[in-house]
This record gives structure tokens, sequence and C-alpha cells, in this order.
């Protein structure tokens, strides 16, 4: 066998035997319960970070992670199987390098390849012959090939021959108690034979399956593909919302009703607006991405529009109810936001609508307070600075404030409804909660 052939089987031989130290870099909502999963499933893991606070918590023997139960930690932390890190130059021990990190938009609704391009740089820095580089962080077609191998290769060494690449896209789904990280098939991609064979083989001992394709480009495009299907189809039922609402139908029934269909139909559920960090994010990454190869994406962008548009048609609903219901404007009306992260029973507060809902509120002259048992305060993020370090109410001292309205935005099983309802104030409900719940309706309106 001649260098590029061969040059692959000592790293793959060290994935089978599962004596191959993994780096994980991102201890996110993807890669802590990835490294997790990796150690529990027999191999040495190490954690990178750019965040102390991260590092505290994981010290202090605590999760930040929902996914990820302290218990976990602990029994890991004490075998050796998993350790974490703020120094990078660890880089240097790691046989298997993944990347976890972010791929936010630019305030001109731009790719922001800083968090994958520094950290291809870090790498390149510490990059060890025989090394597999994986990245996981949801992105264009392309990327692995045309920004991550570039900057890895100005180490000196030669991917594909030196260190191999691939991609394979997170499919962490926070809240969902169906799927984790293991039960969660996983795409697959390596820069030629060599590398498919070890992301295949490093994936294939972590997961319970996995989807080879042919190239990194095509797992990209899966991942943005899966999450553009439901940016789409949520502009859909949410333009739907507004139609229906104009018509005096309930865009809720209508749906159960259609998903009653037991073959084409599909059911999407519409909100009051798009949270997290894919499904807001991603599409506009094709759409750029597009413009390079001089194709139009007209449907993409038209759904995004929708979609971005829901928290100012939610407000426009809001002003409604209050003027007909209490006869009065927002300026000096006293609001209780029900859920403040981007969905139900988690406390990822990335992306949501209800931040902007709540900025919208206040510049209205609303007086607003938030309930959400998951984020008892709102945290450090890159937008919506005026409302960092804001606290929630606690569920107790609801009754006492003297709200003069209510509006839902995230539905979390652990908000006492029937108590919202006691308060005997008009509620706009964007989520249908308190009709999902079989509550009475005399006092909510849907949005």
């Amino acid at each position: 066998m001649n260098r590029i052939e061969s040059g692959h089987l000592p790293l793959l031989n060290r994935i089978k035997g599962r004596s191959a130290r993994v780096g994980v870099i991102g201890l996110g909502y993807v890669g802590l319960p990835l490294a997790v999963t990796t150690a529990e499933r027999g191999f040495p893991v190490t954690g990178f970070d750019v965040d102390a606070g991260k590092m505290d918590m994981l010290d202090a023997g605590k999760s930040y992670i929902g996914a990820v139960g302290a218990d976990r930690l602990a029994g890991l932390a004490k075998s050796g199987a998993f350790d974490w890190t703020l120094d990078f130059t660890r880089l240097n021990t790691c046989d298997v390098i993944i990347i976890c990190v972010p791929t936010p938009l630019t305030r001109h609704r731009e790719p922001d390849l800083s968090f994958i391009e520094n950290t291809a740089r870090v790498i390149a820095a510490n990059l060890t012959p025989g090394t597999l580089v994986v990245l996981e962080s949801t992105t264009f077609p392309g990327t692995t090939d045309e920004v991550l191998t570039p900057i890895l290769e100005t180490s000196g060494l030669k991917a594909g021959v030196d260190f191999f690449t691939g991609f394979s896209p997170e499919r962490e789904d926070p809240g969902n108690a169906n799927f984790h990280t293991a039960t969660i098939p996983k795409v697959v991609a390596g820069d030629g034979a060599a590398g498919g064979a070890l992301v295949a083989a490093f994936y294939g001992a972590v997961v319970d399956r996995i989807v080879p394709v042919s190239s990194a480009r095509t797992a990209e495009a899966v991942k943005i593909t899966e999450n553009i299907f439901r940016a789409v189809n949520i502009a859909l039922v949410n333009e739907l919302k507004v139609i229906y609402d104009a018509m005096g139908i309930d865009v809720w029934e209508v749906i159960d009703a259609a998903a009653t269909k037991p073959f084409g139909f599909m059911p999407f559920y519409p909100g009051p607006g798009l949270g997290g960090h894919c499904i807001p994010i991603d599409p506009f990454y094709l759409t750029w991405k597009a413009r390079e190869y001089g194709v139009a994406t007209r449907f993409i962008e038209l759904a995004g529009e929708i979609n971005t548009d829901m928290p100012r048609y939610v407000m426009t609903r809001f002003r409604r109810m209050i003027d007909q219901r209490l006869r009065k404007g927002l300026n000096g009306t006293r609001v209780l936001l029900v859920g403040i992260a981007y969905k139900k029973n988690i406390s990822d507060m990335r992306e949501s609508p209800s931040m902007r809902l709540m900025e919208m509120l206040v510049a209205e002259g609303c007086e607003v307070e938030y309930l959400d048992p998951h984020v008892p305060v709102i945290p450090p993020m890159r937008d919506h600075p005026t409302l960092i370090g804001h606290s929630a109410i606690a569920p107790e001292a609801v009754a006492g404030r003297g709200f003069d309205a209510v509006l839902i935005a995230t539905d979390h099983d652990a908000v006492d409804y029937a108590a919202l309802i006691g308060l005997g104030v008009p509620i706009l409900d964007t989520r249908n909660a308190i009709a999902r719940r079989g509550l009475p309706m005399d006092l909510v309106e849907k949005a």
C-alpha cells in the first residue's frame, strides 16, 4: 500500500479499539452531549471551551445542559473517561477532533464563520499527523472543503495524507425526551475513502446507526435541507394562521383535523416566530451560498420573511386585544409574558422570538415581567443587551402583581395555565396552550 492508502490505518485501529483520544471543541448544546456519549461508549474524551464559566460548573459537578445529568458527568469524571479544559494546546494529544462551535449570522444576515475559522487556526497550531478532524456545525455546502481544510493545511500537513477531515451534522433536539445523541441516526462523510472510513468507524462506535453519504458537501446539504424543510413548513402554517384568523377560523383546529389523514400530510404548528440556533439561521446560509452560483432562492427567502415577521403580527393582535377588551392603549399596560425560551420545556434562549416580543412591548410603554420556570435570569446574548439580567417572576407572586394582560409565547408544561385564567385578565395565546388543556376560553384569544 502507498502512503495515501495506508496512512489512516493506525488511527482506524485505535478507533476500533476505543483507545483513540477524542477532543470535542465547544461544550454547548451539541458538544457536551456528544462528549459525554462518546466517553460512555468507551473513548477517552477531553472537552475544550473558551467559556471559563462552563469549566467552573463542570468542576463543581453541575450540568448546564438539560440532556446531560450531573450524575452522568460525575461518573465519567471519576473514572477519568471525560475531562475538560481551557488549554487548547492539549489538542495535540487528540486523535479525533470534533468541532461543535456556533455558526451565527452577521447583522447583515450573512454567514459568520468566524468561530469555525478561529477554531481551525487553533487546531492547525496543534495538529499532529494521523489526526481526524470532523466539523459538526451547521453551515453551507462546501465549508469543510473550502474553509476548514485550507486553514488546517497551514500547519504544513496535507489533508487526505497527513490528516483527515469529515463532516457529520449535529441533530440534537433540546427537550426531546424520545431521542438523544446515541439514538439519532448520524449522517457521516469524509475526505475520500480513507477519511470516510475513519468518520464512519468513529461515529459507528458512538451512535446506534450511521448514514454514510458520498461527500462532506452532501452531508452539509443534508443538514441544511432538514432545517429549511422545517422553516418553510412553519412559514406556511404561520401564513395560514394570518389568513384563517381574518376569516374567523381556528388554524390549530384545522391542522389537527388535517393531521387525521393517514397519508400525504405532516402537521406543523404556528407560533410567535422561529427560535433556536438552527431553523431561523440556516436557510440564510444556503441562500447566501446560492448567490455564488447565480441561483435565486425566492421560496426559502419568502419563508424567512414570513417567520421573521411573526412577532410583529403578534404585537398587532395584542394591541387589538387590549384596545377591544380593556379600552386602552399599550402605554402603561402591565403585561405578563409567559415563556422566554424559544421552545417548551428547555432553557435555550438562542434566537427566541420572546425576546423580540419583550423589546416591542417595552418600546410601546408596557410594564413587562416574564414567567419562565426554565430561565430564572435572562443570560448574556449577542442581541437584546437591554434585557440581559432581568429575572423571572416567581409563580406565587403572579397573582399579586396586578397584571392587565397575559401574552403566552412559550408553552412550558410546568406553567399553571389554570392560574393564569384565574387572573381574570385578557390572554393572548400564541401556542394554543389554553385550549389544548381544555381550559375556559372566555378571556383567551389566539394569535
